[in-house]
């Protein structure tokens, strides 16, 4: 159903699905509708959709404004530019207001790929995890997606999505079930867990087929969810498996390697190996080379599995 199909492809149709059955639904632009893919979205309701130009603080002003009047705003840009440029617009307009805006951030870490360090936001989720009642999401791949994406509409509070517009990975069959706030276990496993999200899914599972080759028995847990936090999930991987390595496109710090050492430390103190960016800003490169630059790859979580249980036997 989405093989060969970007996710801004998927994600537009089904905005203008949703759109149909529910006249709430709108769309704010800052001048990036062919980037984002809402071009469709326009030519099917362009008096549904408003494009801001350069101004995104403004288009999230705007989009508290609508939603004040029982609209479901739906506010896109870049990640760097819909978190970190118009944060404090984010932060009072919306999430101080407990307002239904859904803020669609494109290109997360290194898929913003040639846009370079400017456009290569690490640290997005991290800025919207800060805020209270904030749920931030990241879906895999486009099935994934339509999962959830009726839940984001149907949430009573702000929504930021990761959404990697040019996609094209089927991780998931079409239809299955996924719900916003709880971690789906993608391979049981007692020997290691690795906890995943977003474009970091997929070498997670190549990982664990390699350590299941090599007599390792991993769990993978994708973690699409950032907040809310599934602790209770987080917590029995600890107990069970007793070492978790977590893999982000995303810095290391604030954001899901954080979140579940903060969880771990809490509740079942156990060796944890966070992948992902190490304090670094962004640079020009193709995500394979970004990578493996920033050791995210397949085989870096493979010795991250190998290095937290070695440390498990350590404790023993």
């Amino acid at each position: 159903m989405y093989e060969g199909l970007e996710m801004r492809k998927v994600y537009a149709d089904l905005l203008i699905d949703y759109a149909q059955k529910d006249d709430r639904i709108v769309l704010l632009e800052a001048d990036l509708m062919s980037s984002t893919g809402t071009k469709a979205f326009k030519e099917r309701y362009p008096d549904r959709i408003v494009n801001v130009g350069v101004a995104e603080a403004n288009m999230m002003g705007i989009a508290a404004g609508l939603a004040s009047m029982g609209k479901i705003p739906f506010a896109h840009s870049f990640t760097a530019f819909a978190t970190r440029r118009a944060f404090d617009q984010v932060t009072i307009s919306i999430a101080y207001s407990k307002l239904p805006v859904k803020i669609g951030g494109a290109d997360p870490g290194v898929s913003a790929e040639l846009n370079g360090g400017t456009h290569m936001s690490f640290e997005d989720a991290g800025i919207m995890r800060n805020l209270p009642g904030m749920t931030i999401v990241e879906p895999a791949d486009s099935a994934q997606l339509a999962a959830l994406l009726p839940q984001i509409i149907d949430h009573p509070g702000p929504v930021y999505m990761r959404l990697h517009r040019k996609n094209k990975e089927v991780l998931f069959a079409p239809g299955r079930s996924f719900k916003v706030g709880k971690i789906e276990t993608l391979e049981a496993g007692e020997d290691v867990t690795i906890i995943c999200s977003g474009m970091m899914v997929k070498p997670s599972l190549k990982a664990a087929e390699m350590l299941r080759k090599e007599g390792v028995r991993p769990r993978v847990l994708n973690m699409h969810t950032l907040k809310p936090v599934d602790a209770e999930t987080i917590i029995r991987a600890a107990r069970e498996t007793g070492a978790i390595v977590t893999a982000e496109n995303h810095s290391v710090l604030n954001a899901w390697g954080s979140a579940v050492a903060e969880v771990v430390t809490e509740h079942c103190p156990v060796p944890v190996f966070r992948i992902g960016i190490q304090d670094h800003f962004g640079e020009v490169g193709k995500s394979d080379f970004l990578m493996e630059k920033y050791h995210m790859t397949t085989q870096d979580i493979v010795h991250a599995a190998y290095a937290v249980m070695d440390k498990k036997r350590e404790r023993r």
